[in-house]
């Protein structure tokens, strides 16, 4: 098919117009089954998870105290602001990859190329995070109901005496692949009642927890001074994304360019008011001194006589946490999935499923690959990989759509960032912010990969995509 395409070389384009179109009958095509909700459950999937269960104790108790609340809404706007930006792209350019697709079409390849390879890698370590964040609760409740495991099953080398592999972290992550190869109706219901039993607990926490407010315990709220607040915005911002993760199912969604920007906003916006709430709770039931770093919830629900509530929170917080791993192995699955379809890795990992239409092969890759990440990795070694691509990831995005919306205004919208360009400026300034806050060690790791990618890119995709085969062709 004769397309239009800006640029050559390393700044050759996606032509927007044509995006939806099939490569000359050399892509496979995913199937569009996600409707508005089970799109939101996806994306409130993603974002609630150890933010709640978790983080929310670890911040209040050592940076900001009471206003771990004020950091979480400094962490949603910033948040927010990139969320607008990809909703905009999301109803613009309804297909696979999400900030890959929107870099390729904006900035060129060689841009969606580093922000694709960067992707694989930082959502892939994301899953195994998780997991090996799961398999700790697990162990633990299995110990307090008195089942003694043994050692070498429950952690990774080095993290314990006689641990030689986190066999349940290692399984976890192969389930969560078998689940996504089901097909995404199957998967969808799956996520779609995990989700909702993790908001009834969320949602129990605060109800229950309302009732056993100490106002004096707000006093003083800001113990950690401004400066607390500001520094615990940049430790929870890492728990209020996720939707990006989502938006790689554009292409599988119903109406994505209706269902996709309201997803988007939907589950940031749900997600955020849920964490407010959690949080003022959590506060409130117990001197922030005295929250537990690791189960805030749970030890403040002890503290109130509650120890059956306490039991419950637990099991909820590791069957919610599950689903952070089911939105961010979909993201990595669909990022792969659509650069091999674009021919920037090979278009073998492209193939689809014959009945179930799903990218089997890469799914059970990264499934694999993660499942060795978290079986063999401390937690700690496996989550310094899960941060700066994520943030460039957004600051791609942002400035790719003050770009395109110059470049051209005439594009259909179905969506459009508001407060253009100062929303997707701030955006991008706030991620620019918090990678600084990133340890030496995360660049090492970042510019081995990023060599890495240079290495794949020369030998492989600058030949291989599907625009330098048009360009050879004389396809124009």
């Amino acid at each position: 098919m004769a397309r239009s395409r800006a640029g050559s070389g390393l700044l050759r384009r996606k032509p927007i117009e044509h995006i939806e179109e099939p490569e000359g009958g050399r892509t496979e095509q995913l199937t569009r089954v996600l409707g508005l909700w089970q799109l939101t459950a996806i994306g409130v999937g993603g974002i609630i998870g150890a933010g709640i269960f978790t983080l929310a104790g670890a911040v209040a108790n050592g940076i900001a105290g009471p206003a771990v609340v004020v950091s979480f809404l400094i962490a949603g706007i910033a948040s927010a602001a990139a969320a607008f930006s990809y909703a905009e792209f999301a109803g613009l350019i309804p297909k696979a990859g999400s900030a890959y697709t929107y870099g390729y079409a904006v900035l060129g390849e060689i841009a969606g190329w580093f922000i694709g390879w960067d992707l694989l890698l930082e959502y892939t370590a994301i899953v195994a995070v998780v997991a090996i964040g799961i398999s700790g609760y697990f162990s633990f409740l299995l110990g307090d109901l008195g089942v003694n495991l043994p050692s070498w099953m429950l952690g990774a080398p080095g993290t314990g005496a006689g641990h030689r592999v986190d066999l349940f972290a290692a399984l976890l992550c192969l389930l969560i692949a078998y689940l996504l190869n089901l097909g995404m109706r199957n998967a969808a219901r799956f996520e779609m009642a995990v989700v909702g039993l993790k908001v009834a607990v969320v949602l129990l926490v605060i109800v229950v927890g309302l009732f056993h407010i100490d106002t004096a315990n707000y006093n003083p709220f800001f113990p950690f001074g401004l400066g607390g607040a500001f520094t615990g915005a940049a430790t929870v911002f890492f728990a209020v994304f996720g939707y990006d993760a989502m938006s790689t199912a554009a292409e599988e969604s119903k109406d994505a360019q209706r269902h996709m920007p309201r997803a988007i906003i939907y589950s940031l916006g749900i997600s955020m008011v849920l964490y407010v709430l959690a949080c003022l709770v959590l506060t409130g039931m117990q001197n922030y001194s005295e929250i537990d770093k690791e189960s805030g919830f749970s030890t403040a629900f002890k503290s109130v006589g509650l120890r059956g509530l306490a039991d419950v929170i637990a099991v909820g917080a590791i069957v919610g946490i599950l689903t952070v791993m089911f939105t961010f192995m979909l993201g990595v699955s669909r990022v792969w999935f659509s650069m091999s379809r674009d021919g920037l890795l090979p278009r073998w990992f492209a193939k689809t499923h014959p009945t179930r239409h799903v990218p089997t092969r890469v799914t059970w890759i990264v499934g694999v690959i993660s499942a060795l990440i978290a079986g063999f990795l401390p937690i700690v070694e496996a989550a310094e990989l899960t941060n700066i691509g994520i943030l460039l990831a957004f600051v791609v995005v942002c400035a790719s759509v003050i770009v395109l919306r110059y470049r051209r205004p005439d594009l259909p919208r179905t969506f459009r960032c508001p407060g253009m360009p100062f929303v997707p400026a701030i955006g991008i300034l706030f991620s620019l912010w918090l990678i600084t806050f990133l340890q030496w060690q995360t660049w090492v790791r970042f510019a081995v990969w990023f060599l890495i990618g240079l290495v794949v890119y020369f030998a492989y995709s600058y030949r291989h995509s599907a625009l330098a085969t048009d360009e050879r062709t004389g396809e124009r």
